[in-house]
């Protein structure tokens, strides 16, 4: 044991002087005084219009992976997306559509579904329908490290599509691998078991937390740990390096113990593969590892554009899986900094796919480090492309989101956010206050993110209070956000960023005010959610209600969760959710290519 600690101390160690060289670029654009500009390269490419609809025929698994215990859940079912588009998107074809047509009553497709070849199941599915669920009997297949491939064949008035897929069903884990964390695909949320080891039941989870200092914070006061237990938060993930072992197992030990989940780090070490392997077969026997996280900010320095998938390969393979690119018994995160910078290559590698734009303190058009301006292909400013709004943020949640969709990714990959907890150096000339970290915070979860992580802790006592009354307050939102039969909508109002998530008849409004002045919306009149009976606030960071139950009043970068109850009967008739999510989606497309052109 002592020469597998001494040896892994070097490898991370080295790993870390290495990554410590100052990038020559970042986003591959030039940034110093006098060098050239050069186009950075490496822009998504937008999918091309089409003048006709297209069926873009997709399919997952509902739960992944499924383990032997799973047999007999209802949750046992294949994920069907049938998405009429107007974009050449991931596996668009084209589909004659009949004049009597109606979207909001779409017409049935039939789908088979086979498994490595064989029939699994079929059933009707609507067009224009997302994650629609047909159920398979598990018992039918036998668990196992590969995963099978799934084909998706489906026939709409004598045109037939097909799509392809995987399905992960993994044996139980053997002794040396702890725990295992499930991704509900219906929603993108992990599903995990109590982090302290005691319980075999899966709960949805909404990761919450602090990139966290580690040999400077968590390794010289182990009762930090039960301290941000107690303020709420979930999980931590200790920054590296840890060079000293001993006090990592202590520090992880403690966390097990609190019941906080862990995301593991190996940021300086993922390129190494005989590192990487030391690190993981140390790590993956502790019952509270949530995910796995690979590069921190690859398309900023430019990394190899295959490193994150042979990382993600390697670790899987030490991890349940085969290593061919199928998930193992535990996800794997990265996060990106770059705007559009070879998005596709590095996302490739990770089931969590990360943003963390930095908007706060800093002057997004010119460096206040190198004296130089940024543009689309020049220039270092903290903020990659950015405005400096916090509608930086929002844009770059949406622009993940359109893309996960165009590349057939939305089902098997989720978004988190990165908030900005930091200040006082570099291209950030202050900390952001404790509402401008809320309203950042809300934005990403408003937009899609399904975790939190801020970077970074110790941070000011303003910040920390407000991520405080966030993580306590979260329990009660998490039965909406996490809801695989919510319905889920996102508006803007008066620069008020309101997310919707319905469950019968009750829905969560979570919104926050990014203007520096006082705002206010109307429950009915703006979001469209009429004859309200009660509104119960569950979180309040400068918003109430007013003496009418439909008037919500936000004060400067104000922030608030509320429920609202309505009269079933005396509603009116609602679009559905998932239509409408399907047609902002192309709206977006189309100007996404507009502007491209």
């Amino acid at each position: 044991m002592f020469d597998q600690g001494f040896l892994l101390s070097m490898l991370l160690l080295s790993g870390w002087a290495l990554h410590r060289v100052n990038a020559q670029t970042w986003c591959n654009k030039n940034y110093m005084t006098g060098e050239p500009v050069v186009p950075p390269g490496g822009r998504f490419k937008l999918p091309a219009p089409s003048s006709e609809p297209l069926l873009s025929l997709r399919c997952a698994q509902a739960i992944r992976p499924y383990l032997p215990g799973d047999v007999g859940s209802t949750d046992n079912a294949i994920l069907i997306d049938t998405p009429i588009t107007f974009s050449h998107i991931y596996n668009a074809q084209p589909i004659y559509l009949p004049d009597t047509y109606d979207s909001a009553r779409p017409s049935n497709a039939e789908v088979n579904v086979l498994i490595d070849g064989r029939h699994l199941t079929s059933g009707y599915v609507p067009l224009n329908s997302s994650r629609y669920a047909v159920q398979f009997p598990l018992s039918t297949i036998k668990p196992r490290s590969s995963a099978y491939t799934l084909t998706c064949r489906a026939s709409f008035r004598g045109q037939t599509y097909e799509a392809t897929g995987s399905l992960s069903y993994l044996p139980d884990p053997p002794l040396e691998i702890g725990t295992v964390t499930k991704t509900d695909l219906r929603t993108g949320a992990l599903l995990a078991r109590p982090a302290n080891g005691v319980g075999e039941t899966f709960q949805p989870i909404f990761p919450i937390g602090f990139y966290t200092h580690f040999d400077d914070y968590l390794a010289v006061n182990l009762s930090v740990i039960s301290k941000l237990k107690a303020q709420g938060f979930n999980t931590i993930h200790p920054v590296p390096p840890f060079a000293n072992l001993t006090a990592l197992d202590q520090v992880l030990d403690v966390m097990q113990r609190e019941g906080m989940y862990l995301m593991y780090d190996m940021r300086w070490t993922y390129t190494n593969t005989t590192a990487m392997a030391e690190e993981v077969n140390l790590i993956k026997r502790r019952p509270n590892l949530l995910l796995w996280y690979t590069a921190d900010e690859p398309d900023g320095t430019s990394d190899p554009l295959n490193a994150t998938v042979l990382a993600y390969n390697h670790i899987t393979s030490l991890d349940g899986s085969n290593g061919l690119g199928n998930p193992g018994y535990h996800p794997v995160s990265l996060v990106l900094n770059c705007q559009d910078y070879e998005w596709s290559a590095y996302s490739e590698g990770a089931d969590i796919v990360m943003q963390d734009t930095y908007m706060i303190g800093n002057n997004a058009t010119h460096s206040i480090v190198w004296d130089t301006p940024c543009t689309s292909d020049f220039g270092v400013c903290g903020c990659d492309n950015c405005k400096g709004s916090f509608e930086d943020i929002s844009t770059r949640m949406d622009e993940f989101k359109q893309r996960l969709f165009i590349n057939g990714w939305d089902r098997t990959k989720s978004i988190w956010t990165v908030p900005q907890a930091f200040g006082n150096s570099l291209h950030w000339a202050r900390y952001p206050t404790g509402r401008e970290f809320l309203v950042s915070t809300i934005l990403g979860i408003n937009h899609g993110a399904l975790g939190v992580m801020a970077w970074d802790d110790p941070t000011t006592p303003d910040i920390k209070a407000a991520a405080v009354s966030l993580a306590l307050s979260l329990p009660k939102l998490t039965p909406f956000i996490l809801n695989s039969n919510a319905s889920t909508r996102q508006m803007t109002v008066n620069r008020i960023d309101v997310g919707l998530w319905t469950v019968g008849n009750a829905t969560l409004i979570l919104a926050t005010n990014m203007n520096y002045h006082d705002s206010v919306i109307d429950v009915e009149a703006d979001l469209g959610l009429d004859n309200v009976v009660k509104t119960t606030q569950f979180f309040n960071s400068g918003a109430k209600q007013s003496g009418d139950l439909h008037i919500l009043v936000f004060e400067s970068l104000g922030s608030g969760a509320f429920v609202v109850e309505r009269n079933p009967q005396n509603s009116g008739p609602k679009t559905d959710a998932r239509y409408l999510e399907h047609v902002a989606t192309l709206a977006m497309l189309f100007f996404c290519w507009m502007i491209s052109m």
